[in-house]
């Protein structure tokens, strides 16, 4: 008899935690720019309206920290200047490099707007706001869903899942910046964020339900390469049944907010566990899928550098947006906003 070995070489990680970082914190801007659009538009009293300091504050936080790991991820400083430089529109990280920019600009223009008490200019570029925002979600999607050697990605709920994720991830952050801004203490804000996690929550299932459907009538790449990992893998089956565990947890406390609402510990909890779920989701998106090779059977064990590209890194970029946190509270406290709302 003879023995055959076969040896695949092990590949480094092509994105590294800093595009789970990225992809993290510009999906919650994404979901804080539309409620933040919501609220310029929304009548005084509206909880929209009411809830535009954190909304505010969420974006402006967002907004600036995303770039900072994109520009991290880049792995050279000056790596940016090669989309400008070099630009090739069949690339959705080229066209990305023009979407961004203007992304932050009109989301840091809308937050000192509001801060100065201009409604009208705040209208006016919440409608531009919203456009761009629509353009960072397509950008962001299809920069995954279009790699077509990884069948766990080259889907279309990809994309529809990075987005809501996100956008419950913005409700999260808006619950827990809610613990030390006086908006957050409004009844009807809180009771307006627990139908919006609900709501985004159902949509989160409903797609869910519709992949896994798909995938079975029609044997679908993503949905085989799904059930092979959760057959021979114990890991993803562990995440699986996580994500089920706490997915059917979020919806619950959702659905009866009056057991979290009123205390600001709950709520902060409540709030940090969505975040983390969304965070994790993009963890295993990006990290988890590329150690499962390409071509080739089992798994690549992908060990986290304690240094820059990894763990400092990541506790770097949740710093940065600790500091801008720690920033804009004490601005709005010292300087209180001129709007209405």
């Amino acid at each position: 008899m003879q023995i055959i070995e076969l040896l695949t070489p092990a590949y480094e990680a092509a994105w590294l935690p800093w595009a789970v970082q990225y992809f993290f914190l510009v999906g919650i801007a994404t979901g804080a720019a539309l409620l933040a659009a919501w609220g310029a538009w929304a009548p005084a009293g509206h909880p929209a309206a009411k809830a535009l300091p954190l909304s505010m504050l969420v974006l402006a936080i967002t907004a600036m920290a995303a770039p900072v790991s994109l520009l991290a991820d880049l792995h050279q400083p000056a790596r940016f200047w090669h989309f400008y430089a070099h630009f090739t529109p069949w690339s959705w990280m080229s066209v990305g490099a023009l979407l961004l920019p203007a992304f932050v600009g009109l989301s840091l223009g809308l937050c000192a707007a509001w801060w100065l008490g201009r409604p009208g200019w705040m209208r006016a570029l919440s409608a531009a706001l919203l456009l761009s925002t629509l353009s960072i979600v397509v950008y962001t999607g299809a920069e995954i869903s279009v790699i077509k050697a990884r069948p766990l990605w080259n889907n279309p709920w990809v994309p529809v899942n990075l987005a809501l994720t996100a956008w419950l991830a913005a409700v999260g952050a808006l619950l827990i910046a809610s613990c030390w801004l006086p908006a957050g203490r409004d009844a009807q804000v809180r009771a307006w964020l627990a139908r919006l996690g609900l709501g985004l929550s159902a949509a989160l299932l409903a797609v869910a339900c519709i992949w896994a459907g798909t995938g079975l009538a029609l044997d679908t790449p993503s949905f085989q390469a799904a059930t092979r990992l959760y057959a021979q893998f114990p890991v993803w089956r562990a995440s699986l049944w996580l994500s089920v565990l706490l997915g059917t947890a979020v919806l619950l406390l959702w659905s009866q907010p009056r057991r979290w609402a009123h205390s600001p510990a709950r709520t902060l909890a409540l709030g940090l566990t969505v975040a983390a779920a969304a965070w994790g989701f993009r963890w295993a998106l990006f990290m988890g899928v590329q150690g499962v090779p390409k071509y080739g059977a089992g798994l690549y064990v992908y060990r986290m550098p304690l240094g820059g590209d990894g763990l400092m890194g990541m506790l770097g970029v949740f710093g940065l947006c600790l500091a801008l946190a720690t920033l804009g509270l004490w601005a709005l406290e010292r300087f209180p906003a001129r709007t209405a709302n």
